[in-house]
């Protein structure tokens, strides 16, 4: 079902294995126009461009785009007692989570009365988007509207699309996660044209401006996301989910499949990798998913994606290629399960998050740890990092100089303003130690 790459008897470079890495191709930018056009015309004709789209994408035409707080009232009120508390579980922990990610304001005394003071400002609105499609993610409400509480934000707006099936409505289970955080200001609004009307606003409709749009997507929202970056803010391109686990012959067979079939599951373009030193262990592992993926629920989306040249059984000589393959991929989803897990998780540097050992599978992150599930993706785990109570924060410094302490590097700034041909600089300070006054 799923192919194998053996890289026995060879330790590949850096560059070697970019090469080799199995990785969904997905191109933003082919998106791009289609994009583009949704986005104009929203920013040109506001809420009656929203209907249209929403019209002709989600097929739904009678609803209501702002949704009204009675709508939220009556979602809340029809989970059930147990989908209720998870979610409250799962709200509560990734309080606790986000509440790590805030620093703490840090005052630095430079010299005696001159001091820098380190601060983390949030931002003042943003607006969190939730995808419909294949699956229904109140979990990505929680994700979305946590860190951005935790942080500070004291304006929030969601977007999720109108669905067909429940009359023009949000999903009514995404209502609720949102109505359990105390979020009031939703709408029924969905794809790049959301994306667009959360970056330019919508008068008519009374939406204003974000300062910084998050969430998942597809790659027309990944397209509207990339348009929009540099007007607001944005986490990233996310793209189609990844699971790479790093195991040796001590692992477990089946929990191995079970967790790359947890993350096949989400979409046949999903990523699942495991690369091990084991040949026996990547025997069982074939074996186990075999068996397993033909009674999942979703037996076809998990073959297709299991099956796609994304995703692959890697077999390396010891851990330390299984390591080097690994900071190569940059994967959203990181497994270990080693004799030596402390060891490897040590040497790992490119993960959007690392999942330890036989009882921290990736749907533990996905729900119910206090970790926050939207990661980077694509290989985007090199240079940046999953959504946390960061995302919303600015780090500020505030300067505070006496006169002595100015006067300390006033002969400095003057000579290197005069350096640069800037030597108006040099005459702000100057200024302050030569007249009358002082």
């Amino acid at each position: 079902m799923i192919h194998t790459l053996d890289l026995r008897g060879r330790r590949p470079s850096r560059a070697e294995l970019l090469a080799l890495i199995p990785r969904t191709e997905v191109d933003v930018d082919v998106a791009l126009d289609v994009a583009t056009s949704l986005i104009s015309d929203v920013r040109d004709r506001g809420s009656e461009a929203l209907r249209e789209q929403a019209s002709r994408l989600d097929k739904v035409d009678d609803y209501e785009l702002r949704v009204p707080q009675s709508h939220i009232d009556e979602a809340v009120a029809s989970l059930s007692p147990q989908l209720r508390a998870s979610l409250e579980t799962a709200i509560a922990r990734v309080r606790i989570g986000s509440a790590a990610q805030v620093p703490a304001a840090v005052r630095s005394e430079i010299a005696p009365g001159a001091v820098i003071t380190q601060r983390w400002q949030p931002v003042e609105r943003v607006g969190l988007y939730v995808p419909g499609g294949k699956a229904v993610y109140p979990s990505s409400v929680i994700m979305n509207v946590v860190p951005a509480q935790v942080a500070g934000v004291s304006s929030i707006a969601l977007a999720s699309p109108a669905q067909a099936h429940f009359g023009g409505r949000v999903h009514p289970t995404i209502l609720a996660a949102a109505g359990l955080l105390g979020v009031s200001e939703v709408y029924a609004m969905g794809g790049a044209g959301a994306i667009g009307a959360f970056a330019y606003g919508v008068e008519d409709l009374g939406l204003v401006p974000v300062n910084v749009v998050t969430g998942p997507g597809n790659v027309y929202v990944a397209a509207a996301k990339r348009l929009v970056r540099g007007r607001v803010g944005i986490d990233s391109e996310a793209g189609p989910t990844e699971i790479l686990i790093i195991a040796d012959s001590s692992a477990r067979a089946d929990f191995i499949a079970a967790d790359l079939i947890s993350q096949a599951e989400h979409d046949e373009m999903a990523s699942a990798v495991l690369v091990t030193d084991s040949e026996e262990l990547a025997r069982a592992v074939t074996q186990h998913v075999s068996e397993l993926a033909e009674k999942t629920a979703h037996a076809q989306r998990v073959k297709i994606a299991l099956e796609g040249p994304q995703s692959a059984l890697v077999l390396v000589d010891d851990l330390s290629v299984a390591v080097d393959f690994s900071n190569a991929y940059g994967p959203e989803h990181l497994e270990i399960h080693t004799q030596k897990n402390s060891e490897v998780v040590a040497q790992i540097t490119n993960a959007g998050a690392l999942f330890v050992g036989d009882y921290s599978p990736v749907s533990l992150g996905d729900y119910s740890a206090g970790s926050n599930h939207v990661l980077p993706t694509a290989g985007q785990a090199l240079f940046s990092s999953g959504l946390g109570a960061y995302t919303f924060l600015r780090p500020q410094q505030v300067i505070e100089y006496s006169k002595a302490a100015l006067s300390e590097v006033a002969g400095g700034i003057r000579v290197l303003a005069d350096d640069e041909d800037l030597p108006a600089h040099g005459d702000a300070v100057d200024i302050r130690f030569n007249t009358e006054d002082n």
